[in-house]
């Protein structure tokens, strides 16, 4: 986890330091004898064959043009070969995961789930029929009863010369594969995908095709394709066209399927493919239109998909089949890093904690050392190493390094961070100032800082000084030191107040008033949060206005007669009429939101206490009560009936994706942790309910007051573990030790 974690930390500081280079391309369409287009792209320049950057603007470009566009052209050289292009092997635990993300858009651990239930099978017949085999595995080799069946059905379905004379037989290149399992095929590949469509959800179909069509493929022939480029100049050769194209000649496993490919960007370097016509050389070739100059930039490396990290993972030897979807699905739980477009991003605190590491505990985030243990383990595995010694030397350098660590205050922490990635975060700026200098104060230096929420950039000078700044990359070319908080929109002319946009510790806001040590007991600052439809650097006067005069009202619902409202809470931006709230999505306005929108979301909203369930996923094997996954303040949760029995689903998960399998056992660990009264009080009621107190205004009245006492005594203890909350992270924050 701490090597993926470097290496998502390491493309993004790569991404950071890429700065882009112009280039330009041209490119010219030719009219043949036969009147066939023909587009080439210019590789010779006045007899110099041309490098990427050779033509490093428009002027240059233009210029190139103008020597061109009077030349006649003719064929010069017309060269054809035939290539052959091999099946990809049959799926590894990898693979499958990569082939997943690039062509169904499935994470890693959507794909180890929707595969553990193509193992385990379906009902066939009143018999339970697994249909892939083991799906955790490296090995590329297959049965030779698989393979003696596939190549018959190929035979079968496609025809006897998409069947090579031999089968095929593949090698794993994989460092440290223990190949204890074949690779991952069909249990019978005479079972077709479409003759499973209506018993399978529509995850596991796509995923099943995925697999069988992989392991047909691998044992169909190669595809042939004729390849043919033509260069076309210039009378004295000196300006030369080179066009490039490909024609399948015969479609092999391409007939079937073609493996996907993670970054297939090209940067304006890659030649048009396109089919030729057929020219023969020295024949004369006429500009059928302008020449097109082209500009391009050089585009950074791009960012890691699951698929393409999976795939560093493996080339470094870092894992094994059963671990790329954990290591990924931690990442992204603990918050280190996000996805966004299918492309992993790292969080502040991934950077942070990959700082850390960097600085404290190198050695075991350095590419190979995770392999090199591997290694070791695969040694005791096969007996040749005793795992004690293998323990004993691991231990000793750890617990050194553990040693060293663990009387670090945290101020020696921040600056040791701060050193390492200071270098990366202040860069030099073009006119020679100190990047750290404080552009609000001019006396501060800026640093890093930590609180609650994350990682920023702070000034030394605080309190006196709040100029803050997210922890990113400043341009230095073209220097936007960011917006100085708090910042002033103007004042309120009702009132004469200023009213400025802060930044606190649970994001930015809007306050109408001063400061709050400026502030007495009768001029108490008003505060109101910014949507995510604000942005804190632009929001203006009139819009910060009207979110402090929130709530404000919609009209009468013309059910309920009661006034529907709209404001913004703890939450975030919601509706509410008499006890009903519901929170409006992102891209709606709270200030614009009109009566039919609101009557719309409220008509979804429960009343206090309930709510209808986004789904219903059965029923629970020893409570027997619903299990229903249902809308949080917090995210989504699934709850036990109508007991207080809840547990939140993981960041991750896709509501619509939880099986009843995982909210049982999400349930369980709820229970078993801390909400165990919970589920004995759902048992007991399920055995009582139909039972009811003889006495039953005794019982009510008996019942009442010990709910009265309990919930007192709950609220006194609450109030307790508050106070003692607060007074121990006070002594902590003035102690200001350990990082442990």
């Amino acid at each position: 986890q701490s090597v993926a974690l470097r290496l998502i930390c390491e493309r993004e500081s790569e991404i950071e330091d890429f700065r882009s280079r112009e280039f330009w391309t041209i490119e010219g369409t030719f009219a043949a004898p036969e009147g066939a287009p023909l587009t080439a792209r210019l590789t010779h320049l006045a007899g110099r064959k041309l490098e990427k950057f050779d033509l490093p603007d428009e002027a240059a470009a233009r210029a190139a043009v103008a020597r061109l566009a009077p030349l006649s052209y003719r064929v010069a050289r017309v060269e054809r070969k035939q290539a052959r292009r091999n099946p990809a092997a049959p799926f590894t635990t990898s693979t499958l995961q990569q082939e997943a993300s690039r062509k169904l858009g499935f994470g890693a651990t959507r794909t180890m789930r929707v595969a553990q239930q193509l193992y385990e099978g379906i009902d066939i017949g009143g018999e339970t029929v697994g249909l892939i085999t083991y799906m955790r595995t490296d090995a590329t080799h297959l049965a030779a009863e698989a393979v003696a069946a596939t190549r018959a059905l190929i035979a079968d379905a496609y025809g006897r010369e998409f069947v090579p004379d031999q089968p095929r037989s593949y090698r794993s290149t994989v460092k440290n594969a223990q190949e204890a399992h074949e690779a991952i095929r069909p249990t019978d590949v005479g079972r077709r995908p479409e003759e499973l469509a209506g018993r399978l959800t529509a995850d596991q179909l796509h995923l099943y095709e995925l697999i069988w069509k992989r392991t047909v493929a691998c044992q169909m022939a190669s595809a042939v394709l004729d390849q043919v480029a033509v260069d076309i100049a210039s009378p004295d050769g000196a300006d030369v066209f080179r066009a490039t194209g490909s024609v399948v000649r015969f479609e092999g496993f391409l007939k079937v399927y073609e493996e996907g490919r993670d970054d297939p960007a090209d940067n304006g370097e890659t030649a048009r493919e396109q089919r030729l016509p057929n020219v023969q050389e020295g024949t004369g070739v006429a500009l059928s239109g302008p020449l097109r100059p082209e500009q391009h930039f050089t585009q950074p490396p791009p960012r890691y998909t699951e698929a393409s990290l999976v795939r560093r993972l493996e080339e470094l030897g870092i894992g094994r089949p059963s671990t790329y979807a954990q290591i990924l699905q931690v990442l992204q739980d603990r918050a280190y890093v996000r996805l966004e477009k299918k492309r992993f991003v790292p969080e502040d605190r991934g950077r942070l904690v990959t700082a850390f590491l960097a600085n404290f505990f190198r050695r075991y985030v350095e590419y190979d050392f995770t392999a090199k243990l591997e290694d070791q383990l695969d040694d005791v595995s096969s007996g040749r190493v005793d795992w004690r010694s293998v323990l004993r030397a691991f231990w000793a350098a750890f617990s050194s390094a553990v040693e060293e660590t663990k009387d670090l205050t945290i101020s020696q922490v921040i600056d040791a961070l701060d050193q390492e990635l200071g270098a990366h975060f202040f860069r030099p700026r073009a006119n020679g100032d100190d990047p750290r200098q404080c552009p609000s104060c001019g006396t501060g230096r800026l640093g890093l800082r930590l609180s609650r929420t994350g990682a920023f950039i702070g000034c030394s000078n605080y309190p006196e000084c709040r100029y803050t700044r997210p922890l990113a990359v400043v341009d230095s070319e073209n220097e936007d030191s960011g917006t100085v908080f708090p910042r002033l929109l103007g004042t309120d002319p009702t009132t004469g107040l200023p009213v400025t946009v802060r930044k606190g510790p649970f994001g930015y806001y809007v306050q109408l008033g001063p400061a709050d040590g400026e502030a007495n007991q009768d001029q108490r600052p008003h505060r109101v949060s910014l949507t995510k439809l604000d942005s804190p650097t632009t929001v203006e006067l009139e819009r910060a206005l009207a979110l402090l005069a929130l709530p404000r009202e919609i009209g009468p619902h013309p059910e309920a007669g009661e006034m529907i409202t709209a404001g913004i809470g703890r939450y975030g931006p919601y509706v509410k009429v008499g006890d009903r709230f519901r929170s409006l999505p992102a891209d709606e306005d709270v200030l614009a939101i009109g009566m039919n929108r609101a009557v719309e979301l409220l008509a979804g909203a429960a009343k206090r206490g309930g709510g209808e369930p986004l789904r219903v996923l059965g029923e629970h094997p020893q409570q027997h009560q619903p299990i229903a996954i249902y809308k949080g303040r917090f995210g989504p949760y699934v709850r036990l009936g109508k007991t207080k029995l809840m547990a939140s689903l993981p960041r991750a998960t896709p509501v619509e994706e939880l099986s009843l399998e995982q909210a049982v056992e999400l349930l369980d660990a709820k229970a078993a942790k801390g909400g165990a009264k919970a589920g004995a009080k759902a048992g007991a009621r399920s055995k009582t309910t139909a039972k009811k107190p003889a006495n039953g205004s005794a019982d009510k009245k008996a019942s009442g007051k010990a709910t009265g006492q309990a919930e007192a005594k709950r609220k006194g203890a609450k109030k307790g573990a508050r106070k003692g909350a607060g007074k121990a992270a006070g002594t902590s924050a003035g102690k200001g030790r350990s990082t442990s």
